[in-house]
């Protein structure tokens, strides 16, 4: 993909000043708008040595890492891998139970509420069955979506997953942008905590000893949990034992550098979904050129964004004062203004008052002369 390296970087400098010119007046800045800033402008600057690095040694993977293999032509779209899934992420209940089958009418990607979903296929190489594919994320062995990462939210783990830790994600979502298998997916619908949300490849049960979920659930063993090195042997040894069967290849053994998902398949890989057009370089190392192109703004751009955060916190913790000076200044108004109408109001009050009595004791004086008046005639 000779494109991709440029077309990082056009996207990330026209995010950067798409945020620029849209800025208008406002010279405020939030800690989040920073670091989107950051990520738009050079977010893979601050990795630059990292993908550099990347680029002169390519990573085939930790050693003894796990992996899971799934063989196509064993799926029979029961969606129990889905329904595992869901129990053991905790994830909400889906709008169909996962018994209904007629979801496979439509093609469906993950989301955020839904981190794998099996998708069918009509079998255009003149088989009756249809084929189908289980979808997740593939948890690369130099994962796209960790080098575009800026805050190492992404992180490629000796056991095969790539974890997610969602405490220092930023939110600038450019994971999302760099998976060619466009697999992670944001939490939209939390205004306070949004979280880019995947497949863990279950690794808080792998650490435990246990299978992942999906694996653990499959009826008809079309999904096998293992050692990446052992399954790549076990997939080599199907397609040698029948041909007939099998199409000649591995997918995930070396697309992008390789993944910790493989696949084997009855029926070419370009026609149940899955692309074949990414080559077998890893993500860092088409990440390390495009950065490799702007040195200047490699280095620059660190130390500019840091000082206009400076001068920012400088401009909000003002702007805060000031805030802050304002609300006293118009309390303190509303007192005086508070305390001059209850004196004027205390004031009439007591006029008032003289006035009733001075009235009162007319009316006493006024009756009692009457009355003598009349006790006299």
């Amino acid at each position: 993909m000779p494109g991709f390296p440029t077309l990082i970087m056009k996207l990330s400098i026209g995010m950067y000043f798409f945020n620029v010119i849209h800025r208008g007046n406002d010279m405020s800045l939030t800690r989040r708008r920073f670091l989107g800033w950051i990520g738009a402008a050079g977010a893979g600057t601050l990795l630059g040595r990292e993908a550099n690095a990347a680029a002169n040694v390519h990573f085939k993977g930790y050693p003894d890492s796990f992996a899971v293999l799934h063989d196509i032509t064993l799926c029979v779209g029961c969606r129990s891998c889905e329904a595992a899934c869901n129990t053991v992420n905790e994830l909400p209940a889906p709008d169909k139970p996962f018994k209904d089958l007629t979801v496979l009418d439509q093609r469906r990607r993950t989301t955020a509420k839904t981190y794998t979903v099996v998708n069918r296929f009509q079998n255009e190489t003149g088989g009756d069955k249809p084929v189908f594919v289980k979808k997740q994320c593939n948890h690369c062995l130099e994962p796209a979506c960790a080098s575009a990462c800026f805050v190492r939210a992404f992180k490629k783990s000796p056991e095969g997953a790539v974890t997610y830790d969602h405490s220092v994600c930023v939110g600038c979502r450019y994971c999302m942008v760099a998976c060619p298998f466009e697999i992670p997916t944001y939490e939209y619908d939390q205004a306070l905590s949004p979280r880019v949300m995947k497949c863990t490849m279950c690794h808080p049960r792998v650490i435990n000893g246990q299978l992942p979920g999906c694996v653990e659930a499959c009826p008809k063993e079309a999904l096998t949990f293992g050692k990446r090195k052992d399954l790549l042997d076990l997939a080599r040894e199907r397609i040698r034992k029948n041909p007939a069967r099998y199409i000649d290849h591995v997918y995930g053994e070396t697309e992008m550098g390789g993944a910790s998902w493989l696949y084997i398949s009855g029926v070419p890989f370009s026609q149940i979904g899955m692309r074949e057009d990414l080559g077998v370089t890893p993500a860092p190392e088409l990440t390390a050129g495009a950065l490799g192109a702007v040195p200047i703004v490699v280095g620059l751009w660190p130390v500019l964004l840091t000082g206009i955060y400076a001068i920012t916190q400088r401009k909000e913790k003002i702007a805060a004062e000031e805030s802050r000076q304002a609300v006293m200044e118009a309390v303190s108004r509303e007192r005086t203004v508070s305390e001059k109408e209850m004196a004027a109001a205390i004031e009439k009050a007591q006029k008032d008052k003289e006035a009733a009595i001075k009235q009162a004791v007319k009316h006493a004086l006024d009756d009692a002369a009457k009355k003598q008046q009349e006790v006299k005639s």
